[in-house]
């Protein structure tokens, strides 16, 4: 789900910044009154989670990829606009140190997964454990749907951004710059994917995460919309624990073999291996015979310097994805960090 380079035109890509833009600074400003030394932890917790959480890649037939976000889970803990932050803090270094998402379509990935889904996840899990208890059954059950609801949000979200592109941003011939399949085959695609096996993923990952949390923390799903008190370093020792377990087991994400439907690069829309994998992921439709302009001006607009998980100074690819798992973790967490002080140190408005 994370749209590269090149697949949105500019103005696409303004427009979704945009749209995006008033989430963050609203915020921003809705964690700022209840942000103190205890809080920072969960949040950082939650941004380095769904960071490896995505790294799992889970096989799709047909040949692609897909994985869970950790929005659902982001939500319940963090509350919506924490969320939002939390999320798009693992976006941003996905892009820039490893390539995972692009920087033009930044605003766009952010939209999808970190606003649109976490914003589903949490009215969902409102609206369906009201009234109930923690420690309730029909927590673990909500929880699961709102994972699956929020990431379904966020992928149709993308399938309606790449399927608009041709419909509105052609040459002189008529054919595509950017994203070359429209809405018709688009929406089914990324539909039957996360519907499926990433609707799954997302499902069974929150709904057991607050499983474990109702017997082990269950002060985490207390008064989560303001991101409650008391979950300091100390507090989430077991979680961060669970974590590196995660990150040990990263390397399981290589398993999977394929790219994620409509993340193709360039050498995919040349070479006929490429080519035929496209089209079987699009439900038999080739893509364009030549590389759509506009794609080909943007897709090399930033080269991270870790892509695709992969160290160029490590020739183990297992070592490199682990690597790869700690160095998110530690930029994703010294961010927040970082944004934390910077929030602290500046004067507040009487």
């Amino acid at each position: 789900m994370h749209i590269p380079d090149g697949y949105l035109s500019p103005a696409t890509c303004a427009v979704t910044f945009a749209v995006t833009l008033p989430f963050w600074i609203r915020a921003m400003r809705k964690i700022e009154r209840v942000e103190d030394a205890r809080t920072i932890p969960l949040i950082a917790l939650v941004s380095a989670f769904s960071f490896v959480i995505m790294m799992f890649n889970l096989p799709i037939p047909g040949g692609t990829t897909a994985h869970a976000v950790g929005l659902g889970i982001a939500a319940i803990l963090l509350g919506p606009w924490a969320a939002v932050l939390a999320i798009s803090v693992a976006l941003l270094i996905q892009a820039v140190f490893f390539g995972d998402g692009g920087i033009t379509a930044f605003g766009a990935n952010c939209l999808n997964m970190a606003v649109v889904g976490p914003m589903v996840a949490w009215a969902v899990w409102r609206i369906g454990t009201a009234g109930a208890s923690v420690g309730a059954r029909r927590q673990v059950i909500v929880a699961g749907l709102a994972g699956y609801a929020g990431i379904n949000a966020s992928a149709l979200i993308a399938a309606l951004e790449f399927g608009v592109q041709p419909m509105f941003f052609t040459d002189a011939g008529g054919a595509p710059l950017y994203a070359p399949y429209l809405l018709s085959v688009a929406v089914p695609a990324m539909a039957i994917t996360h519907l499926t096996i990433a609707g799954a993923a997302e499902f069974i990952a929150t709904a057991g995460i607050v499983a474990w949390l109702q017997r082990s923390n269950p002060d985490l799903l207390m008064r989560s919309e303001s991101v409650s008190e008391g979950r300091g370093w100390s507090a989430l020792g077991w979680l961060w624990a669970g974590l590196a377990a995660l990150v040990v087991l990263s390397p399981l994400g290589l398993i999977a073999s394929g790219t994620a439907w409509g993340e193709w690069g360039a050498d995919d829309f040349t070479s006929a291996e490429g080519r035929a994998a496209m089209a079987t992921a699009s439900g038999g439709m080739s893509p364009p015979d030549t590389l759509p302009g506009g794609f080909a001006g943007l897709a090399d607009v930033w080269r991270a310097p870790m892509p695709d998980y992969a160290p160029v100074f490590l020739q183990n690819e297992t070592l490199g994805y682990v690597l790869s798992a700690l160095v998110g973790v530690a930029l994703v967490t010294a961010l927040v960090l970082l944004g934390a002080r910077l929030r602290a140190a500046r004067p507040r408005q009487a």
